[in-house]
Order: structure tokens, then sequence, then C-alpha cells
């Protein structure tokens, strides 16, 4: 959990976010803080960010996928190439 938590003020019980859910949304909205850990029984259960945030996160997940499926690829590359036209030709209906 420690890796969840900056500080622990992000901490953020389930009674308390559902009393305050607005106060804790705009908060994140206007970038007060970057993300709330909701709590449920002294355990993490979700996590409260921006939409910039969670694309942000999303956009860096696929970059590392998309790495990941690349470097598989070039393991498995044989040194064969093909041109251009050649490649053109091969599609052509």
């Amino acid at each position: 959990m420690a890796a969840l938590l900056d500080s622990a003020d992000q901490a953020l019980p389930v009674t308390r976010l559902v009393r305050g859910f607005k106060e804790y949304l705009d908060k994140i909205c206007n970038r007060e803080n970057d993300k709330y850990v909701v709590m449920r029984n002294n355990e993490p259960a979700a996590v409260l960010l921006s939409v910039e945030k969670f694309e942000s996160l999303m956009n860096e997940l696929e970059d590392l996928r998309l790495e990941a499926v690349a470097r598989e690829r070039l393991t498995a590359f044989d040194g064969t190439t093909i041109s251009h036209a050649d490649m053109l030709k091969r599609f052509e209906d």
C-alpha cells in the first residue's frame, strides 16, 4: 500500500468520501490533490483520479505494451527484408 499513498491525507475512508464527495472531486479537478485512495475496512478499495491522470496512465501503459511487442518481434526478426515496391505488389488486389 505504500506505493499507493504519497501522503497520509490521500487515504480516504469510504464513509468520508460519501459524505463529502463533491469536496474531494473538486480537489481532484482543481489539482489540489492528484489522487485519493479510498479505504474500506482499512484496506485500499479504489483510487480516485482525474481523467487527465487516468488517461496519462493508460497512455503510458499502452506505450509499454507496444514496446514489449516491438522487443518480442525484434528477437524473432531473422534479418530478411523486402522493398516497399515488393510490399505494395504483395497487397495489390
